[in-house]
This record gives C-alpha cells, structure tokens and sequence, in this order.
C-alpha cells in the first residue's frame, strides 16, 4: 500500500475504533505496559514523549511516575484517540501531560528534548517503522532511552486470522507487514538501524482473556486495526466475519470466554553520548 493512504487507513481507523479500544483491550495490552514501564526506567521530573499514545493508557501511568514535576507529551495519529486523552487528563487535573495529533514517523518536536521515548503496541502499522524510531532517536538527549512494545511472531497470536477473515471481504490492507518487526530479532536491528544501542529484549508468552462471544468479536472487530473496513461491511457480512473469526478461536474456549494466546516483544535501547 502506498504509505500516505496507508497512514490515511490508520488515522480514520483508530477514529472509528476509539469508543471501543479500552473496553476491548486495556487487560489484555496490561502486561505489555507493565513491561515497557518497568524497563523504561521512568523518573520524577524527566520529560517523555509517547507515540502511538491511543486514549492514554500507558500516558496516565508514565505521567504518575514523572510526578507534576515532568512533563510529557503524548502523539498519535488518529483525532479521536487524541481527544478521548485530553478528555481524561482535563477529568483527573493532570496538568503535566500535552496530547498533540501526529505522525509519528514526522515529529514536529525539536532535536534532543527527552530524557526517554516511548510506543505501546504502535510500531506495528508504520509504514517506514525504522523512520519512526529514528524520530524516537532524535528527539532524545543524548543517554536518552527508548522503551518499545509490539505483538510477536504470528504463530503465537492466537487471534491472528482476524486480517485474512476481513481481506477476504475487502482489501483494507490495515497494515501488511504486521508481524514483521516481532518476528526473530527484527525489532533489535531496526533500532540498530535507527542509531540505539544498549539493546535489550524481552519477549512475553500471554493468555489475552475474553469473557464472551461478544466481547471477542468487539475487541478483534470494532475496538482494533480493522475498524474502518468493519464499519463498511452491511449486517450479513458483518455476521459472517463474526462466525469466522470465533470458528478460528474455538480452541481457545474456556468456560464460556476464551483465553487466547498472544505474544508481546517489548525491547529498550539508549541513544548513544557522542
């Protein structure tokens, strides 16, 4: 897919997958967070930039440990996720935190600000993934650190015949290579590529844990990446993608709900002090 309509499908899918996108995966992303948190090493006072921030999920958290004294700044390239954000800092009085729609792979933020970058589960449906950490490079100071997490190999995402379920009907083309930087070292030598050293991996074996039917089909459907192409799908269609993609689960199914298997990757690098 050309990058700019690729990027066009992204924002307007993430729009339309907002409302939605707690609900169907705040616990199951929980322990990626956790992982990227913890391995980010975030301190009182620093200054962080999050992309791929969605609704803040992974934002509230690093704002708590930076304490009133940081400052981060939150991007994403979807209008509506940014302002679900905004929404809730203005609810909770958080002060310290500045939610701006952007693209990832083009910062409008000067060289060398941050003490630490981070990306939950975003890199994934970038189309120049290695543009986008270079930005994460250039925008730290120098001994600055990067925490990035993202699904793993394919094999060990049980939910992954949600892409060709929906491309069998439309071609959305959501985002083509997203296994790509999960699997093997990928991820490592793209941050290489983009100037990190100091890398480190850690990978996670996970249950992603749904309690029915209908809050599988709205996590895999409308609360994630192929939203947009969903919501163009008339009743029949939609019924059908839904018997599909719970056919595809089946072996997964545990009183009543499905404990289905995932993989996250979440790896850490520092930029270098010349």
């Amino acid at each position: 897919m050309e990058p700019r309509l690729q990027r066009r499908v992204q924002r307007y899918g993430w729009d339309k997958a907002a409302e939605y996108y707690e609900a169907s995966w705040k616990e199951q992303l929980k322990p990626a967070h956790d992982k990227l948190l913890e391995m980010a090493e975030l301190r009182p006072g620093e200054k962080i930039m999050e992309t791929s921030c969605g609704t803040g999920l992974i934002t509230f958290r690093a704002a708590r440990q930076i304490e009133s004294g940081g400052e981060l700044t939150a991007t994403d390239i979807s209008g509506t996720m940014i302002d679900l954000a905004k929404e809730r800092a203005g609810s909770q009085n958080i002060n310290h935190v500045h939610f701006i729609r952007m693209d990832a792979e083009d910062l409008d933020i000067e060289d060398d600000r941050f003490d630490a970058a981070l990306c939950g589960l975003g890199l994934m449906y970038f189309p120049y993934p290695v543009k986008a950490l270079q930005e994460m490079h250039r925008v730290l100071k120098p001994g600055g650190r990067a925490a990035i997490a993202i699904w793993g190999e394919r094999k060990k995402c049980g939910w992954a015949d949600i892409f060709p379920i929906v491309d069998r009907r439309v071609a959305s083309e959501v985002c083509p290579m997203f296994f790509q930087q999960g699997t093997g070292n990928s991820l490592e030598l793209s941050m290489e590529e983009a100037g990190f050293s100091d890398i480190e991996t850690e990978r996670l074996s996970v249950k992603l844990y749904y309690p029915s039917d209908e809050v599988a089909v709205m996590a895999a459907f409308a609360g994630g990446p192929v939203a947009l192409a969903y919501r163009k799908f008339d009743e029949e269609t939609k019924e059908g993608v839904h018997e599909e993609y719970l056919e595809s689960i089946s072996g997964f199914r545990i009183n009543g709900g499905y404990e289905i298997p995932g993989e996250f990757v979440v790896t850490k690098g520092v930029k270098p002090i010349y």
